[in-house]
């Protein structure tokens, strides 16, 4: 019999009992769609950890204060006075560094009108959104003149300009930081982040008005954001970075630093890693329902082949080879899982897109998975079809005719 026929005999030896179809077919369905869902949510998740990362900023190194201990900066209170404004100028002056950003913030409450939020004040300079790669929406940002004045002007993340019912037009606005009127020079273009501590919540204030009004006048900074020409100078500028710090801050060799610099490459390396390495834990654990869908298919051929006992030695009895029969029934196996394949991959798919759309990333769609999926199916129906073909193929035409 050609491939076509067999086909067209397998599905409708399966329509004849659908419900039976239905549910041999749902460990498959079920295995597919978890593995193609949990792979298509890791890869969503990891682009848009990567996308949030890649929005800190172009080739961003980020010096903290306070000492640093398997990769993480302690946050002690004492630690914010290990960084200076004058830190800040001399890695300036490193080459391959394109602009530094000091930074210092506080938490205050804001005032607009009959609206009010309470969000983050950081004092900064005019680089802030080259380093950290903000676009104005309207108006301006912070300039050098506003720095070494101290003016009382301030740029506004898109979260708090909503928050205080800003628009476009509200460009020179006064609003109130913690009782200290400011005037609105600018809103920032959204980011797109939506966790709790958002970049886009956020007010810059020049970093001598913070000091003056909010955090006193001395000389530290929380941090300072450093961005480098090149990728390929990375490495090196950090390198400049550390020793510098250690010469400036008089640490002697072997001593811990009173400092770190986070590299923006590392943590985004460190980010997908470990999404990859849980996503494909899960899809190991998911794929455990292939194997219990391929054990239910070869119990649902076990049970077609002694029902059909009597058509196999009639099939037998007119001329039909071993070969014929094995491929029958091997071909039916394979129908059941390439069908509750097909089935597994949209409801995956679909899965997907809903808990992408739900958690606020963008729905990845990776052809590979389906090519994946419809491997895996091809192998179940293998696997688990052939003792039972094989059963059925062995049988022997006279005992087969005799069978009830």
């Amino acid at each position: 019999m050609r491939i076509f026929e067999l086909v067209g005999l397998a599905v409708s030896r399966l329509g004849t009992s659908r419900l039976r179809s239905m549910l041999t077919m749902l460990g498959i369905i079920i295995g597919v769609a978890s593995v193609v869902a949990l792979v298509s949510v890791g890869q969503g998740a990891s682009s848009g950890i990567t996308n949030q990362i890649n929005s800190l900023g172009t080739n961003l190194l980020t010096v903290n204060a306070g000492a640093s201990f398997a990769g993480f900066t302690r946050g002690a209170a004492g630690s914010a006075t290990t960084l200076t404004s004058d830190d800040g100028a001399a890695i300036a002056q490193i080459s391959g560094v394109a602009a530094i950003a000091p930074e210092l913030s506080t938490s205050q409450f804001v005032v607009n009108g009959d609206k009010n939020t309470t969000t983050t004040i950081l004092g900064t300079t005019q680089d802030y959104p080259t380093v950290r790669a903000y676009d104005i929406w309207q108006g301006g940002f912070l300039t050098d003149t506003s720095d070494e004045q101290a003016l009382r002007v301030a740029a506004i993340g898109s979260t708090t300009a909503d928050d205080l019912g800003l628009t476009a037009s509200s460009i020179g606005t006064q609003i109130k930081i913690g009782g200290v009127p400011f005037t609105v020079i600018g809103i920032l273009q959204s980011k797109g982040t939506t966790s709790a501590n958002s970049a886009d919540d956020q007010i810059m204030v020049p970093i001598s008005t913070l000091k003056r009004y909010f955090t006193g006048a001395s000389d530290s900074v929380r941090s300072i954001g450093v961005s480098v020409a090149t990728a390929d100078q990375m490495s090196t500028v950090k390198s400049e970075i550390t020793t510098l710090l250690e010469q400036r801050h008089n640490i002697a060799a072997g001593a811990s630093d009173d400092f770190s610099v986070a590299d923006q490459t590392q943590l985004l390396s460190t980010a997908t890693s470990v999404y990859s390495l849980l996503t494909i834990l899960l899809a190991g654990v998911a794929s455990i329902s292939l194997v219990v869908g391929g054990i239910g298919i070869m119990n649902i051929m076990l049970v077609s082949v002694r029902e059909r006992t009597r058509e196999i030695g009639i099939r037998k009895a007119i001329g039909a080879h071993n070969r014929d029969i094995l491929t029958q029934f091997l071909v039916e196996a394979l129908v059941l899982s390439l069908l509750g394949g097909f089935i597994g991959i949209v409801v995956g798919l679909i899965a997907s897109a809903v808990i992408a759309a739900v958690a606020g990333w963008g729905f990845t769609f990776d052809p590979l998975i389906l090519v994946v999926a419809t491997v895996f199916s091809l192998i179940v129906g293998v696997v688990f079809g052939v003792w039972p073909a094989r059963q059925a193929a062995r049988l022997d035409p006279i005992a087969a005719l005799r069978f009830e």
